[in-house]
């Protein structure tokens, strides 16, 4: 018998999350995010959420960030509300500059 092949047909990438998802996320970070952080994400009580901003950070660590929060500080941890992909995602559009 043949040992079994592994297709290796292309995937969907990772973060391919359905577009009404997306659309919440958007929200979620223009309306939660924003409270802290500015409505532009440019920094208010938390800080600037710029792609400058994060330029030394990779996008994991900002995602962890996200889902764990900082000890201490007043970030809390969305890791109840967001999954891993989904804080990817949101950590990938700061860091490239989230739409406006």
């Amino acid at each position: 018998m043949a040992a079994p092949t592994l297709l290796t047909a292309a995937a969907p990438p990772a973060l391919a999350l359905e577009a009404a998802r997306e659309n919440a996320l958007t929200h979620l970070v223009r309306q939660d995010c924003g409270s802290c952080h500015g409505m532009t994400l440019k920094g208010g009580l938390g800080g600037p959420l710029l792609p400058e901003s994060l330029r030394d950070l990779d996008a994991e660590s900002v995602a962890s960030i996200i889902l764990e929060g900082v000890p201490g500080k007043p970030m809390p941890p969305w890791k109840g509300q967001l999954s891993e992909e989904e804080a990817l995602w949101i950590a990938e559009k700061l860091k490239s500059g989230f739409p406006q």
